[in-house]
């Protein structure tokens, strides 16, 4: 026989996992210390003056 099970529960239960899957990705994407955000927004800063370096004058 099957068993019995509270639908209300497992909703809500359902809802947490869901809710701690979210936070576990932002906190991936956005917990970084200052320092890695910044080397990543002077590798960034690099890479685009790099590129506009490479540009050709056509006028």
């Amino acid at each position: 026989m099957a068993e019995v099970v509270n639908l209300r529960t497992v909703k809500k239960q359902a809802a947490r996992k869901a809710a701690r899957q979210t936070a576990d990705a932002n906190a991936a994407k956005h917990g970084r210390t200052k320092a890695e955000r910044e080397l990543e927004k002077a590798r960034a800063a690099q890479a685009t003056k790099a590129l506009d370096g490479h540009k050709r004058d056509t006028e």
